[in-house]
Parts: structure tokens; C-alpha cells; sequence
């Protein structure tokens, strides 16, 4: 009989410090098993939820007009229900700047791209 290591315990690696409204966030999470490696988790293994807006997968839909600063998310272990971890995460509230058009000769990154 083979020997299936276990999740011992299960943690959020955001990619980012905020989520971004009107757009899909992927949810990180990953599960610590019992030799020590690293798992990465979808939502076959976890389940997710979040009292403020909605899950798909991985993924937490922001929507453009989300007026909160904050969402709290759960992820719970399917196989363990025991193991579960919650977080508050921050909702961006500045836009991002608008990015320089590809052909902009003011833009200094294109003009030291370009010389090489």
C-alpha cells in the first residue's frame, strides 16, 4: 500500500499586497505537507469564501463599484475541514497609472530598449 503524505496545514501566498476591483484575483493558496514540501491548492482541494464579493475557483471577483477597503476570505481544507485559514485583505483604491504608448520616443525605458 502506498503512502500519501498529508496536508498538515495550509497558507495564503498572494501574489500581490491588494486586490484590484472590477477584475478576477487569483487566490493563492498552498498546503504545507507532512515531509516538509509545499502543494499548490485549487478549489478541488479547498474550499473558498468571502462574505463581500464572489469566488470562482481560485479566482475573487471584484466588482468595479466595490465601495469597501477590505474583504476577509476563508480557505478551508475539503479532505480536513479542521484546517482552515482566514484573512483580511486590502481592495486597491488608487487607479493604476495609465502606461506609456509602445512608440513614445519620451519614454526613456523605449529609447534604451531600442539602442540595444
Amino acid at each position: 500500500m502506498a503512502f500519501c503524505q498529508q496536508v498538515d496545514s495550509i497558507y495564503f501566498h498572494l501574489y500581490t499586497d491588494s486586490l484590484k476591483k472590477g477584475q478576477h484575483n487569483y487566490i493563492n493558496v498552498d498546503g504545507k505537507l507532512s515531509n516538509g514540501k509545499w502543494l499548490p491548492l485549487t478549489e478541488k482541494e479547498v474550499s473558498f469564501s468571502c462574505k463581500e464579493a464572489v469566488f470562482t475557483g481560485n479566482e475573487l471577483i471584484i466588482p468595479e463599484n466595490f465601495s469597501l477597503s477590505s474583504v476577509t476570505i476563508t480557505a478551508t481544507l475539503k479532505r480536513n475541514t479542521a484546517i482552515k485559514i482566514e484573512r483580511t485583505i486590502w481592495i486597491k483604491q488608487r487607479p493604476d497609472p495609465p502606461l506609456p504608448a509602445a512608440d513614445d520616443p519620451s519614454d526613456k525605458s523605449f529609447r534604451k530598449n531600442r539602442r540595444s
